[in-house]
């Protein structure tokens, strides 16, 4: 048996117009998540919503907490202002907007695959130990990091030691020469002796990165690094506006490679070797 789940199907879409807030809180906004779901008069789309939110409060759920209206007058004449409704979607209200639209759209059947999947992986992983979420976060670190390191080449970076310190210096407040230092850890082990607390908030400062290179255009190698330090100094902020704990005073814990070799020696005979 494996926790992990593969989703089928074009899921590119969802990711692409979903936004992360400055705490570090996913959401999508109804009037691009409505296109995307095969619906082009906002009036049509607008009863999915609120059928929506009937489920969400029959669900003993608050409407406000998945549903926020951000909705703005906007002039459309000289003396005229008009509401353009729409909202700030969290994704279990993606997920019921997908449920309660119209299923004979295609777009609606991959939208319910794809919430209901990723709202799975999700409970799959509030669930697991400790150290499985420790190893879980720790793998997604390096398959982010292959995406960042990818865009920053595409951006013009050719010194990649130096943007991945200046990363670095944004969450950490230092080097990572000094970081591995403070912490009494050899070189080149720090994501490796990381805590999950600690391997997120660099999961968060590489996937914003990446987010933010793409989009801004970048095809400078200073201005990639100042991107980098930036993205890593607004983690930084976030964390201490929360009041948690910055990741250079975070302890180091066991390598992650010797929680591999603990979790492989206590399989059962049969799940070893692929028995």
């Amino acid at each position: 048996m494996t926790n992990k789940i593969i989703i089928n199907g074009p899921s590119e879409g969802f990711e692409m117009i979903k936004k992360v807030d400055d705490s570090g809180v996913e959401f999508w906004t109804a009037r691009e998540l409505m296109g995307l779901l095969g619906y082009f008069k906002w009036s049509n789309f607008e009863e999915v919503i609120n059928k929506s939110k009937r489920a969400c409060l029959n669900s003993a759920q608050l409407v406000e907490n998945h549903f926020a209206d951000t909705g703005k007058m906007v002039r459309i004449g000289s003396e005229t202002m008009r509401k353009v409704n729409d909202y700030k979607l969290d994704r279990y209200a993606c997920y019921l907007i997908a449920q309660n639209g119209d299923a004979s759209k295609p777009e609606i059947a991959t939208a319910q695959t794809y919430f209901a999947v990723q709202t799975r992986k999700q409970e799959i992983f509030d669930n697991l130990p400790d150290i499985e979420k420790r190893l879980f976060i720790r793998g997604e670190v390096s398959s982010e990091n292959k995406k960042l390191f990818k865009t920053a080449r595409q951006a013009g970076v050719s010194h990649f030691g130096l943007f991945n310190d200046a990363g670095y210096k944004g969450l950490y407040g230092s080097s990572l020469v000094d970081i591995e230092k403070k912490k009494g850890i050899k070189k080149g082990e720090l994501l490796d002796r990381a805590g999950s607390t600690e391997l997120a908030a660099n999961l968060f400062r590489i996937t914003q990165t990446e987010e933010k290179l793409k989009k801004d255009k970048t095809r400078n190698e200073i201005e990639a690094r100042r991107t980098h330090f930036m993205v890593g100094g607004k983690v930084r902020q976030t964390i201490k506006d929360i009041g948690g704990e910055t990741p250079e005073n975070l302890k180091p814990e066991k390598h992650i490679k010797e929680l591999r070799k603990e979790i492989k020696m206590n399989l059962p005979i049969r799940f070893r070797a692929g028995r």
